[in-house]
């Protein structure tokens, strides 16, 4: 279900994809309305669930994090049952930041960050390859990160 949004809306929550922290004073600077105007807008926004939380972007090179590598993996048998206990077993890997099911030639993609390429070889053979639903792991590891902004676009909305 999508929401209604006004321009207000719209500038709300540019500068929230910018920056979760903003105080509702900050906010009003930009969006040009009052801070008590920006709190509720916000509250309502999070109650809708348009908002649904608040993180900090880490650097994740500085962190020791220093391998990024995109994997598809194909399941040996589809069905409910196989799908479902792959999103388990993917849901309890740390190493796997992210995780799609995708048409085309794979049937998951999975966005893996370890802290080097010895990490991922033991993610890769000690964990991945040898899960029963696993039929094929294709990996490419990331070279350099040319654009990587966790920010929708809202243009869509009038924005």
């Amino acid at each position: 279900m999508t929401i209604s949004l006004d321009h207000h809306d719209i500038a709300l929550l540019r500068a929230l994809q910018r920056d979760g922290s903003m105080t509702a004073a900050a906010l009003s600077q930009l969006v040009n309305l009052s801070p008590s105007q920006c709190a509720r807008r916000r509250a309502a926004l999070e109650q809708a669930g348009v908002i649904k939380g608040y993180v900090a972007r880490l650097d994740a090179a500085r962190l020791g994090i220093g391998l990024r590598a995109i994997v598809r993996v194909n399941l040996r048998a589809h069905g409910k049952r196989s799908d479902d206990d792959f999103v388990r077993f993917i849901d309890t890997e740390p190493v796997v930041q992210s995780a799609f099911s995708v048409s085309g030639d794979a049937d998951y993609v999975l966005d893996v960050r370890c802290a080097d390429l010895e990490a991922f070889a033991v993610f890769i053979h000690d964990h991945l390859l040898p899960h029963p639903q696993v039929g094929q792991v294709r990996s490419d590891i990331v070279l350099r990160t040319v654009k990587d902004r966790g920010v929708l676009d809202l243009r869509a909305h009038g924005g």
